[in-house]
């Protein structure tokens, strides 16, 4: 019997073909334009920190928890719409901002109590750090804390003070702002941010001759010197008495404990 290799194909390839079109298309993302347009409302996210979030920064995470619908709500407007090319630049940098923040506290509560964001992995094997754990599910796409910080915020908008608007549930974090970004107000916000994270003596030292800064500037140098030339220049313009050329500018040790109100009460 002679075997027709030209009937094979159409029996067996044609449908197998149709299988791996079917799964493909399946796995495929819909496309942004199929998101939601309007830009997302932060007036939840407003409402929680100023009820969540003390005057020196510090966060009351089992306020969280008792407050975890409105929480849960703020995330799921997060998670039904992406962000998309029809927004304003400040409004997806808006987006990301708070984004990061609010699922930084969604992590907090979620192993609430412990001592410090960096003790959580979920017990995943071959995740190197908590900003690598894969939990928020934007419409289709599934992100870290890594990537909102690095691919996202300083890679796509490249402004370095993003590095006092997010915050990772630390003590020497720049303190969690009591208030949502928004991108009428964006610009003016991150400035305020990176001028009082200056000033915060928990986190920098400025004085005359001497000039110890959070280890941030140090990870982060080649950010402050793409947008002003130089770390030094950076620092400048948020100062009232710049940092002279002849002073040395070191850094200080990072403190990863939890910024929990609990522990650090008003003072």
């Amino acid at each position: 019997m002679k075997f027709n290799w030209n009937n094979t194909l159409f029996r067996w390839g044609i449908p197998i073909l149709i299988g791996i079109h079917l799964m493909i298309s399946c796995n495929q993302r819909p496309p942004r334009e199929s998101y939601p347009s309007a830009a997302v409302s932060h007036v939840l996210w407003d409402s929680l920190l100023q009820v969540h979030v003390t005057d020196e920064g510090w966060v009351d995470y089992q306020g969280f928890i008792r407050d975890s619908n409105r929480l849960n709500a703020y995330l799921t407007s997060l998670e039904l719409a992406h962000p998309q090319s029809s927004w304003s630049r400040s409004e997806q940098m808006a987006y990301w901002i708070n984004a990061y923040n609010a699922f930084t506290v969604q992590l907090i509560v979620q192993h609430y109590p412990v001592s410090s964001i960096k003790d959580i992995k979920r017990g995943i094997p071959f995740i190197n750090t908590v900003w690598d754990i894969h939990f928020i599910h934007i419409q289709s796409q599934t992100y870290d804390l890594n990537d909102i910080e690095h691919r996202i915020l300083r890679r796509q908008f490249k402004d370095a003070r993003i590095h006092a608007a997010i915050n990772c549930a630390s003590y020497s974090c720049p303190q969690l702002r009591r208030e949502a970004y928004v991108a009428n107000r964006l610009d003016e916000q991150l400035t305020d941010a990176m001028r009082k994270f200056l000033y915060d003596p928990r986190r920098n030292r400025m004085e005359t001759g001497k000039a110890e800064v959070s280890s941030i500037f140090k990870w982060f140098g080649g950010d402050f010197k793409r947008d002003a030339g130089s770390l030094r220049k950076f620092l400048n313009r948020y100062l009232e008495e710049p940092i002279l050329k002849n002073v040395d500018i070191t850094f200080l040790d990072y403190d990863w404990s939890l910024n929990d109100a609990s522990i650090y009460p008003e003072q």
